[in-house]
């Protein structure tokens, strides 16, 4: 049996038995040579180093050390990076790419929940189930027989911000239902839209015609503030924001000001800052529903990120390419 090459663990040291169950663990073992047992969370630990210096395959997560010049120089035999999470942005530098090692991430297996929890929360708004069930709490009566106007799914406009892998995973589960979806991104061609099966607008097309509008764009310098008050008064009434990208997409002072008007109503998934300070009145504004920052992998879904690496690491054994590889060049515009 082939030698089985170094590797090591770096992440925050609780996560590891979620995104490693026993089974998994045992599995990601017959390809590399890791102790679950050594976890780094700092480069300069002494016990640390002995082992990055033999180290060929970094398996990292939330939690990651940065890697920096200096850490690369204690891995000089570094020749793989794979990422039990989603964006690589917030622990490798431009000295990662410099010196050609390849970089995998599980960002795809993460844009899974978060679509999930998009489709969940278009389906319950196009429903008005949010607003209905805070009525039914206040006045505990029930319009039996009635039909509500303005409620329901059935040609429902959906406004997609953003081809990211959660905005085409969203697309994806979108098709099934009788929803009407446009998709607004500048990386977009009418070709490629065609064939995700979707109308190509721009983003003020895009928010004038939506009944509900959902955010997956990066948060980059030029997506700060995406939405803002201008944006945000193209929306028609009774429109839904749902944001489970990055709470920076949207301008929040213009946000709470529309939604003191009860003009719009808001599912907010992100936050800027996040978390919100106790006193946002986020909190308390009957037309925003606020969640933790729990769309994306939670709980039993953690493990498929660590699936997704235990197969990169299964591919590298075996002198296959990695399948999720980041591409450098997009590192810019991706989240």
């Amino acid at each position: 049996m082939p030698e089985r090459p170094q590797a090591l663990l770096a992440m925050t040291a609780r996560n590891v038995p979620h995104v490693f169950p026993p089974d998994l663990l045992a599995r990601l073992r017959e390809s590399v040579d890791v102790d679950p047992a050594l976890v780094a969370h700092d480069f300069t630990d002494d016990r640390v180093r002995r082992v990055l210096a033999r180290t060929e395959i970094l398996i990292t997560g939330w939690g990651c050390p940065r890697l920096d010049a200096a850490a690369l120089d204690a891995a000089p035999r570094l020749r793989a990076v794979l990422h039990a999470a989603g964006s690589v942005k917030g622990f490798t530098t431009p000295e990662v790419w410099r010196r050609g090692i390849a970089v995998s991430s599980a960002a795809a297996a993460n844009a899974l929940p978060v679509a999930e929890y998009t489709l969940a929360m278009i389906l319950l708004a196009g429903k008005n189930v949010l607003a209905a069930r805070d009525l039914l709490r206040a006045d505990r009566t029930h319009p039996y027989g009635d039909i509500l106007p303005g409620v329901g799914n059935h040609g429902r406009r959906v406004g997609v911000v953003g081809a990211s892998r959660i905005g085409r995973r969203l697309i994806e589960l979108l098709r099934p239902h009788d929803l009407r979806v446009s998709l607004t991104d500048p990386y977009v061609d009418p070709a490629e839209a065609a064939r995700l099966g979707v109308d190509l607008l721009p983003l003020d097309e895009l928010l004038r015609g939506s009944d509900i509008v959902t955010l997956h764009a990066p948060d980059t310098p030029e997506t700060r503030h995406l939405l803002g008050a201008r944006e945000l008064a193209l929306m028609p009434g009774g429109s839904v924001l749902i944001n489970t990208a990055r709470g920076a997409l949207v301008d929040h002072d213009a946000l709470i000001a529309e939604l003191r008007t009860g003009r719009l109503s808001a599912v907010l998934d992100v936050t800027d800052p996040e978390p919100l300070p106790a006193d946002s009145p986020l909190f308390d504004l009957p037309n925003a529903f606020v969640t933790p920052h729990l769309a994306g992998s939670q709980g039993n879904e953690v493990a498929r990120l660590g699936l997704t690496v235990v197969q990169e690491a299964e591919r590298l054994s075996t002198g296959e390419r990695l399948l999720y590889a980041v591409d450098q060049a997009a590192l810019d515009r991706a989240a």
